[in-house]
């Protein structure tokens, strides 16, 4: 005869049983496109491989001395953080910007027009999005310089100048992603208590004193958040830059996803290539732990 303890027992397999058949699929699928790439990818960084005879000789640590002493590799890590320092500011700035005015009283219908245009680039492909500006960057033929030369200004080389070309990449960067971290802000926002807005108004608080010394120090947390992701997908800016300018000029947009592109499949050095994506994952893992131990410091402890 089954005790209730049993029976509960057996419950709790099947319960088991069932959530590990539903966590299989992302699970193999972890491993299969994320954990056995990047094991491989710590195997071809420590050789060097032939492409045509798929010989292997072992190298060690010779492909991260070629990386690191690489004057270029720097200079691409110099063009990325430009384009983070860009990036972030303009996505989260602008964003928190735009949250903030769609924060106030607007009747239903409008509010959703608003979040669906600002969220709508969020959905188009980055390719596509990079291939229209494209054409309006042009110099002699796009729709920008257009205007600019019929208000009396030189033509901008929006993607051939090298001092212009980056911020070209970060406006198209913007507009392409500004929409989520609205949608994310927003709902930080929105989630603030009432009561404590509604009490600062009582006492005669201004709006941008409840603006400055109540939303924002609560919504801290998301801010972090923001920031954090988009640096993480600042560092790894290859799509629209690849489209757009292909590096250039000379090596004036080049990043460092697209030197590790370069190397395992233009130059033919998996070695050098696998050896820069595991820089690039060791910075960005640097990155994300400063990041959070600023938080420490700046969330509010409990």
């Amino acid at each position: 005869m089954r005790t209730p303890g049993s029976a509960v027992s057996a419950l709790r397999r099947q319960e088991a049983i069932a959530a590990w058949c539903f966590l299989f699929p992302a699970y193999f699928c972890y491993v299969l496109f994320l954990a056995l790439p990047a094991v491989a990818a710590l195997g071809l960084s420590v050789v060097e491989l032939d492409r045509l005879t798929l010989d292997m000789t072992y190298v060690g640590w010779g492909n991260y001395n070629w990386v690191l002493t690489d004057p270029r590799f720097w200079t691409t890590f110099g063009n990325t953080f430009y384009f983070i320092s860009l990036a972030v500011i303009g996505n989260v700035g602008l964003g928190l910007v735009l949250a903030i005015l769609l924060d106030q009283k607007f009747p239903g219908l409008i509010l959703y027009i608003l979040r669906l245009s600002y969220f709508l680039p969020v959905l188009t492909s980055l390719a596509f999005v990079s291939f229209i500006w494209k054409f309006l960057f042009a110099t002699d033929l796009g729709i920008i310089n257009y205007y600019v030369a019929r208000l009396g200004f030189s033509k901008i080389g929006w993607l051939t100048d090298a001092d212009v070309a980056m911020l070209s990449v970060v406006i198209i960067d913007v507009w392409k992603n500004v929409g989520f971290f609205v949608i994310i802000l927003l709902a930080a926002l929105q989630g603030i208590p009432r009561h404590l807005v509604e009490a600062a108004r009582i006492d005669g608080a201004s709006p941008l004193t409840i603006l400055l010394r109540i939303k924002i120090p609560y919504i801290v947390p998301v801010l972090l958040f923001c920031v954090t992701f988009a640096t993480i997908g600042g560092l790894q800016v290859f799509d629209s830059i690849k489209i757009l300018t292909d590096g250039g000029p000379g090596d004036a947009t080049r990043s460092v996803v697209m030197y590790m592109f370069s190397e395992a499949f233009s130059a033919g050095e998996m070695g050098t290539g696998a050896a820069s994506a595991l820089v690039l994952l060791i910075v960005i893992s640097l990155v994300v732990a400063a990041q959070f131990t600023i938080a420490r410091y700046v969330l509010p402890r409990k």
